[in-house]
């Protein structure tokens, strides 16, 4: 088990993700309501619905707001919602990936073919860039878990595929992801509650597209990525954005604002 993170680079679009922490509550309280609509609306016994109230739990999604997304699942409005992914390329020849939680599937499809095209990017065909990821479940703990040890231990014990801990100074990097579990997709619920079970419950589990490889991106095309990514993370209809540059820190710091 190996790997690493690109958690800095990250780091440096966080300001301009912080201020759309209102649309994350939306979308959060999106994804319940459709977990909810499409099982049982009992966490217990539905693992999607699991997963979505854990990560909204992680975010500080209130519970009132938890509860009534989930009873919102009976209301006949959200039989419109249809999930829907969309893949492209971004500038530098970046793969992306968008994953949309939508009621309206040309108006998903126009804005996102708008942000693409205003940021030096072009919408692809489905699976033209699905093809070259793998999708997987993904276990974040933070750095205060555990050790680097424990954590690996704790994860070979569950059943887990991959580790990655990346255990920068909170003073630097306040919300630090610390330690990154890798699963198979069916074995993302197993893998999560055996490891709740040693390290307590995690900050967030999901089911995400991985990159098989990463394409390096320097100069401005850096610049205009990040651009179409915050274009694409800010349009409502959009849940999830996956994309596989490799980016220097210099970089990253240099064009992020």
């Amino acid at each position: 088990m190996a790997g690493h993170s690109k958690f800095k680079n990250i780091m440096h679009r966080k300001g301009r993700a912080d201020a759309q922490r209102s649309k994350l509550f939306s979308k959060l309280s999106r994804d319940i309501t459709v977990a909810a609509k499409s099982g049982l609306p009992d966490p217990a016994a539905n693992p999607r619905l699991r997963l979505a109230i854990n990560n909204a739990k992680a975010e500080s999604l209130p519970k009132d707001v938890i509860q009534r997304a989930i009873n919102k699942a009976s209301g006949g409005d959200v039989d419109t919602m249809e999930e829907v992914r969309y893949e492209g390329r971004g500038p530098g020849g970046v793969g992306i990936i968008v994953e949309a939680l939508t009621d309206n599937r040309n108006r998903a499809a126009s804005n996102i073919g708008t942000a693409f095209k205003k940021n030096g990017g072009a919408l692809g065909e489905m699976n033209s860039v699905a093809f070259m990821w793998d999708k997987v479940g993904k276990i974040v703990y933070p750095a205060e878990a555990g050790s680097e040890d424990a954590v690996m231990e704790a994860a070979i014990e569950a059943g887990a595929q991959d580790v990655e801990s990346d255990l920068v100074k909170p003073d630097i990097y306040e919300d630090a992801p610390g330690h990154t579990i890798w699963t198979a997709f069916e074995d993302l619920n197993e893998v999560a509650e055996a490891m709740s079970k040693v390290l307590g419950d995690p900050k967030s589990t999901a089911i995400v597209w991985k990159p098989q490889s990463e394409v390096t991106v320097t100069g401005e095309a850096v610049g205009t990525l990040f651009k179409l990514l915050d274009a694409l993370d800010a349009e409502d209809d959009v849940s999830a954005v996956y994309s596989n540059e490799d980016i220097s820190d210099e970089d990253a710091a240099k064009y992020a604002g």
